[in-house]
């Protein structure tokens, strides 16, 4: 039986790996067909919205829905994303700008902006899992995204932290990267998101509220008033 048991786990764990090799390698191939700033959008919009699947349990052909979401949310991944880009390259800009200088002015202003990237940082983590949870017009993800980063400081501090893992091991072994290192941010901040959303829900309107939030469906009241 503590055999089987253990088989099954083992299982389980070597298809995860696989699954989220096989979207790392899909992030890949689909950002790059929207030439990189047109593709990086869709292709992750398109990937939260399929570990929010496999977090429910449901099973689908990868590539296949894969295409099929990141073709759906062509426009608003890019209506997303891109935003999110321009100010983490504003961001970059000025960091190196100011960071240079030795004046107290200049480096106040490097840490004004070393604080920005964090918190720009916090919101994309939420962004997408929020994108793939509910259903919204398309400036209030920014928007509740932020709400949220601010108002739920642990959970943002935990997606800041696997964020900086993520980025550390890319740095220290550089061959992740083309296999696991995005698929697994995707999938570790999808599954945390969605855990912390369904909290959310729950906590104004208990177990039954946050168990059939919706996949991508109609933003509950639940949420939108706890943001």
């Amino acid at each position: 039986m503590l055999a089987g048991s253990f088989s099954a786990k083992a299982y389980s764990f070597f298809d995860t790996l696989l699954w989220i090799a096989c979207l790392n390698l899909l992030w890949i191939v689909f950002s790059l067909a929207g030439l990189g700033v047109f593709g990086v959008g869709p292709a992750t919009a398109a990937a939260q919205v399929l570990v929010r699947r496999r977090v429910r349990g449901e099973a689908a052909p990868l590539l296949r829905s894969f295409a099929r979401e990141y073709g759906r949310n062509f426009g608003r991944g890019n209506g997303l994303a891109l935003p999110v880009l321009l100010a983490g390259a504003a961001l970059a800009l000025n960091w190196n700008y100011f960071s240079r200088s030795a004046d107290l002015p200049s480096q106040l202003l490097a840490a004004g902006t070393f604080a920005g990237a964090i918190f720009l940082a916090a919101v994309a983590c939420h962004l997408f899992p929020l994108f793939a949870r509910y259903e919204l017009p398309l400036a209030q993800y920014l928007l509740m995204s932020s709400r949220f980063a601010l108002r739920h400081l642990a959970g943002t501090a935990i997606l800041l932290f696997v964020t900086a893992a993520a980025y550390f091991a890319s740095q220290s072994l550089p061959g992740l990267i083309p296999f696991f290192s995005i698929g697994a941010w995707l999938y570790v901040t999808g599954w945390l998101c969605d855990r912390f959303f369904t909290a959310n829900d729950e906590s104004v309107t208990g177990p039954a509220g946050g168990a059939h939030a919706p996949a991508h469906g109609p933003l509950n009241e639940t949420y939108q008033s706890a943001s």
